[in-house]
C-alpha cells in the first residue's frame, strides 16, 4: 500500500474512534461518562489486535485486545452480522465489574473483518453498596453483576432478557440502560465507518492497512527500545493496606532490557489480598503498557503493534495477578502501584520522559444517598494531584494520575446542579506541599464537599497514604493523600473507609499529595523560591524550614 493511501485510511480510523467517543459522551446518562470521560473506544482487527483507539482512560489501553480475544475464543464461528456482546469479567481481560465492555464484530459479506469496542464505567452494577465498589469487599461476588462475554444483540436487536437482567441488578436501572444504549450507538457508528472504508478501498485494502499500522507501531517501538541501554532495572514499593487491614504490602519489579525487547518481571510481589486493591492480569498489562508507551512514543496513536516488544512475567495469585474469587473493585489502586513501579525503575535511564514519584492514587471517593425527592444518587469522580519533578522543571500540579489518561473531575457547576452537594473549597494543597528539590514536585489539591441532604454516606480507598511519593537525585519525597470528614467541630482523618454516615452540613475533604522533588533542595534558586512565595504556594516560614532561606 502506498504511503498516502495508508495515511488517509489511518486518519479515517482515528477519526472513527474519536467519533465513537463523541457519540458515547453525548448520549450517555452518567456524569462519570459524559463529564469525567471514564471510557475508551477502539477498533480491532479480525484477530483482536487493537489498531485504533481514542484518547481516553489510559488503563483501558491494554484490555481491548484481551477482551476481544475472550469473545473470539468463546463465540468463534457462531458470531453473525448484527451480533453484539457484553463483558465486564475482570478475570477475562477486564478491570472491575463497573467497567462494562460492549463489543461488536464487524462483517463484510459475512466475513468478519474486525471489531468495535467501547468500555465505560457504569455508576452501579449491584453488589454490597451503592456504586458497587465496597472498600472492604472480601470476594468479587460483593462487587456486583458479572456478565462473562454474553450475547447482547442478535440480528441487530437488543435481547430483552439481557436488558432485564441488567436493569434488575442495578440501583440506577435507567442510568445503566441509558449508558448501555450509548455504548451500542458508539459501536454501531464504527460499523458504518468501516463499511465506508471497505466500499472505497476494498477488503484487501482494509486488511493491508491494519497490518501496516501494526507493523509500523512495532517497528517504532523496537527502535526506541534498542536505543536504551541493556540492563536490569529494579524498583520496590509498598501498598498502604488493602481496605480490610492496614498491613503494608510489599511489591517489586525487575525490568530487563535486552536488544529490542523489554520485560517487566513482577515475581516476588505479595500474594493477592483479602481486600479489593488487587488487580487482574488485564489491568496489570494496561499499567505496564501505559508506562511503556510513555517511554517509546507518548505522542503517537496507540495500537497493539507498539506493545509487541513487551513481555510481562508474573505468577498467578499475586496482588497484581489476582484470580477468582479475589476482590478487585479498587483495582486501579493496585494497577497504579504497578505502573509507578515500572516508572520508578526506568526513571534513571529516561529522565527526559519520567519524573520523580507522583501522588499516584486516583483517590476515588463515593458520596451516595437520597436527594430531596427521595431518589438515590451516586457520585464518583477521580481526583487530581501532584506529579514529580524532572531534571529540567518543577512537577505538574493538579494533574490526573497516569493510569487515568484524559479523565477529568466534574465541573463545580454541573456537580452542584446534579447532586445535593456544594463545593466549599477547591485549590492547591499548600499545607502539605510537594517534595523540595532543585526542582520541586507539583502541588496536590484540596476539594471539599458540603453535604446538603440528611441521608448520605461516603466510602473511599486511597493509596500513597503512608508511603510518600519518592524523590530523585537528592530530591525530597512528596506528601500523602488523605480524606477528612468534618462535623460539629470535629474531624476524622482517614484514607480507607468502608462506610461513614453523613448528614446535612457535614464536609468531606479530599486532599491529594504533592509529587517528589528532583535534585538537592540547596540548589534551588532564590528567584524560584520567591516566585512560589509570591504565588501563595509557599510561606516564608516554610521556605526557611525547607530551603534554609
Amino acid at each position: 500500500m502506498d504511503a498516502v493511501t495508508l495515511e488517509i485510511m489511518h486518519g479515517k480510523l482515528l477519526a472513527t474512534v474519536d467519533e465513537m467517543g463523541m457519540v458515547l459522551a453525548r448520549t450517555s446518562m452518567s456524569p462519570v461518562i459524559y463529564e469525567v470521560l471514564d471510557f475508551a473506544c477502539g477498533i480491532c482487527d479480525a484477530e483482536g489486535d487493537l489498531v485504533a483507539q481514542a484518547n481516553g482512560l489510559t488503563l483501558f489501553t491494554g484490555t481491548f485486545a484481551a477482551q476481544v480475544r475472550f469473545i473470539i475464543e468463546k463465540h468463534g464461528a457462531r458470531m453473525q452480522p448484527g451480533d453484539a456482546f457484553i463483558t465486564n469479567d475482570p478475570f477475562q481481560g477486564g478491570t472491575h465489574c463497573c467497567d462494562m465492555a460492549v463489543i461488536k464484530p464487524l462483517f463484510h459479506e459475512r466475513q468478519r473483518i474486525g471489531f468495535a469496542i467501547t468500555v465505560a464505567h457504569w455508576l452501579d452494577v449491584g453488589g454490597a453498596v451503592a456504586g458497587s465498589l465496597p472498600a472492604d469487599a472480601s470476594e468479587v461476588f460483593q462487587e456486583g453483576l458479572r456478565l462473562p462475554g454474553i450475547r447482547l444483540c442478535q440480528d441487530g436487536t437488543l435481547l430483552e432478557d439481557v436488558r432485564d437482567i441488567i436493569a434488575a441488578n442495578s440501583r440506577l436501572p435507567q442510568m445503566a440502560l441509558g449508558d448501555l444504549n450509548a455504548e451500542l450507538a458508539a459501536v454501531n457508528i464504527a460499523e458504518r465507518r468501516l463499511t465506508e472504508l471497505v466500499d472505497r478501498y476494498g477488503l484487501d485494502g482494509l486488511q493491508s492497512a491494519f497490518a501496516e499500522i501494526l507493523n509500523h507501531g512495532e517497528q517504532q517501538a523496537r527502535q526506541a527500545v534498542a536505543a536504551l541501554p541493556d540492563g536490569v532495572y529494579e524498583a520496590e514499593d509498598w501498598i498502604d493496606g488493602d481496605g480490610v487491614t492496614d498491613d503494608r504490602i510489599p511489591v517489586r519489579v525487575r525490568v530487563r532490557i535486552e536488544g529490542e525487547t523489554i520485560t517487566a518481571d513482577f515475581d516476588g510481589c505479595a500474594p493477592a489480598r483479602g481486600g479489593p486493591i488487587n488487580c487482574t492480569r488485564g489491568a496489570l498489562q494496561s499499567a505496564v503498557k501505559s508506562v511503556f508507551k510513555a517511554l517509546v512514543g507518548p505522542q503517537e496513536p496507540s495500537n497493539e503493534g507498539w506493545f509487541r516488544p513487551v513481555r510481562i512475567e508474573i505468577p498467578d495469585g499475586t496482588v497484581f495477578s489476582a484470580v477468582s474469587p479475589s476482590p478487585i473493585g479498587w483495582y486501579y489502586e493496585g494497577a497504579a502501584q504497578a505502573s509507578e513501579l515500572v516508572w520508578k525503575a526506568l526513571a534513571p535511564i529516561a529522565p527526559d520522559r519520567f519524573s520523580a514519584g507522583s501522588y499516584m492514587s486516583l483517590c476515588a471517593t463515593y458520596i451516595c444517598g437520597r436527594d430531596k425527592a427521595g431518589d438515590m444518587f451516586v457520585h464518583i469522580e477521580p481526583q487530581h494531584g501532584g506529579w514529580g519533578a524532572t531534571p529540567e522543571r518543577d512537577g505538574a500540579s493538579g494533574l490526573i494520575a497516569i493510569t487515568d489518561g484524559d479523565t477529568c473531575n466534574l465541573s463545580v457547576e454541573l456537580l452542584e446542579a446534579k447532586y445535593p452537594l456544594r463545593i466549599s473549597r477547591y485549590g492547591f494543597n499548600t499545607e502539605e506541599g510537594p517534595g523540595a528539590g532543585r526542582h520541586r514536585g507539583g502541588f496536590g489539591l484540596v476539594r471539599e464537599y458540603e453535604v446538603l441532604t440528611d441521608d448520605a454516606f461516603t466510602y473511599a480507598s486511597f493509596g500513597r497514604s503512608v508511603e510518600r511519593p519518592w524523590g530523585a537525585d537528592g530530591g525530597q519525597p512528596g506528601s500523602r493523600n488523605h480524606l477528612t470528614i468534618s462535623r460539629n467541630g470535629e474531624s476524622l482523618r482517614t484514607a480507607r473507609t468502608p462506610h461513614e454516615a453523613l448528614t446535612r452540613g457535614d464536609r468531606v475533604a479530599i486532599v491529594t499529595g504533592g509529587g517528589g522533588g528532583w535534585g538537592d533542595p540547596a540548589d534551588r534558586s532564590d528567584d524560584e523560591i520567591a516566585a512560589d512565595i509570591a504565588d501563595g504556594l509557599l510561606t516564608e516560614d516554610q521556605a526557611r524550614e525547607v530551603y534554609g532561606r
